[in-house]
């Protein structure tokens, strides 16, 4: 199984924190996972233009390839100004329409306050359910407060996390499992 954890954004570090302890979490539970961390920081992506993904090149190609051979996302964001950022949603764009089709996604959301709670529900899940994702109902929410000197504090929100981890996994071992038998189904 290919997980990409996905850090959306080019700024800021609070995001990248929760990829980070996401991203630790996954190695020590599940070990057979290949697990490729994505931040956004790190790349110098080209906007979307319109040209099939695989037409790109450098950073951009590198990044929209690992997305499309992930088996599962974990895609952390912050919102600003009431939304995603452009660096994210540039990913998006970059995208076939189908490209999340037999994907599970799931979503970790950092925002400086409970203000833009329903932005995931309102912005981010559409895009997720119009590119064909399997989408983890339930997804992170972390505010401001916290966080402490890059490090999340609470625990109520690194056992979420945990159990954002087990659900996504267990989802998409589930769903490879019924697109096994489904394809088992035919004779050629």
């Amino acid at each position: 199984m290919k997980v990409v954890a996905l850090s959306g954004s080019t700024v800021g570090s609070k995001t990248r924190t929760a990829i980070d302890y996401t991203t630790k979490k996954i190695i020590e539970s599940y070990p057979e996972v290949e697990i490729t961390l994505l931040d956004l920081t790190d790349y110098q992506l080209e906007f979307s233009d319109g040209r099939h993904y695989l037409d790109y090149t450098g950073d951009t190609k590198y990044v929209t390839e690992k997305v499309m051979e992930a088996d599962a996302l974990i895609i952390g964001t912050p919102i600003f100004q009431a939304s995603i950022p452009g660096t994210l949603k540039n990913i998006f764009d970059l995208l076939p329409i189908n490209a999340f089709r037999d994907k599970v996604v799931s979503m970790i959301v950092t925002a400086g306050s409970s203000r833009h709670f329903l932005i995931p529900e309102q912005q981010i899940k559409p895009i997720l359910s119009y590119m064909k994702a399997q989408i983890v109902q339930t997804y992170v929410y972390i505010e401001e407060v916290d966080f402490y000197q890059k490090e999340i504090i609470n625990e109520d929100i690194l056992f979420r996390i945990d159990r954002l981890v087990e659900d996504t996994i267990m989802l998409t071992k589930t769903y490879q499992q019924l697109l096994q038998e489904k394809e088992e189904q035919y004779d050629f």
